[in-house]
This record gives structure tokens, C-alpha cells and sequence, in this order.
């Protein structure tokens, strides 16, 4: 019973432990609130960066599962917010956290085509 109840804690620490956004992590300890930064963000944030299809980007997004740790909003959850990530990091360097992982963030199969794509509109998150 003893080891049982032992398992238990001790997955249960590693899974809260790989989900935690460290403070390294891109935008980790953004505290805002996320309804009113993710329209002002939008607005200027995907007009600066006409190259970007935001849509595209977004769908993109989606269809690689980024939302299961960053959100539908970019504010965060498992994973650090990316509501203002291209104040801290480079379209590059965010391609490379996306290829390589970063933190309690795995290396992410993501197509070449897929990954310019966010990480140019993440890029453009201020």
C-alpha cells in the first residue's frame, strides 16, 4: 500500500514538474490579463508583420498541438505565455526553441513550412 500511495506522489510530482514553465522559458511569469492584451496584440502585432497570414499561422498553431500548453489565446497554461514573445526572442531563435525544445519543452516535429510560419507571427507578438 505504502508503495502504491509512493507511485502515485511521485508521478504525480513528475507530471506537475514537466508541466511547470520554468522562468527561463519564453515569456515565462507574463501575469497580464490575456482577454484585453490578445486584441490590442492582434491588431498591431499582425499588421506589423504583413508577411504573415495570421490565420494560416494560427491554424498552424492549432494543428500541432502548441494550444495544449500555450493556449488558444497565447496566454499560457501548462507552458509560458507567447502573448509578448517577440519582445524577448527573434524569428530565429524561436524557430530554434521549436526545433530543439526549450526548458520542460520537448523538440517539436513540426514542418519547415510550419514552423516559419508561427514563428514569424509568434515573432511579431510585442
Amino acid at each position: 500500500m505504502k508503495k502504491l500511495l509512493f507511485g502515485l506522489f511521485f508521478v504525480s510530482f513528475l507530471a506537475l514538474g514537466a508541466c511547470s514553465g520554468g522562468g527561463d522559458e519564453e515569456g515565462a511569469g507574463d501575469q497580464s490579463d490575456p482577454s484585453t492584451e490578445e486584441n490590442a496584440d492582434q491588431g498591431s502585432s499582425e499588421q506589423a508583420n504583413s508577411d504573415v497570414d495570421a490565420k494560416e499561422a494560427k491554424q498552424a498553431f492549432e494543428e500541432n498541438n502548441c494550444i495544449s500548453c500555450h493556449g488558444g489565446d497565447l496566454s499560457g497554461g501548462y507552458g509560458p505565455s507567447l502573448q509578448k514573445v517577440g519582445k524577448k526572442y527573434s524569428e530565429d531563435d524561436i524557430k530554434e526553441i521549436i526545433s530543439k525544445g526549450k526548458g520542460s519543452m520537448p523538440p517539436q516535429s513540426v514542418s519547415d513550412e510550419d514552423k516559419n510560419l508561427i514563428a514569424s507571427w509568434l515573432a511579431a507578438k510585442k
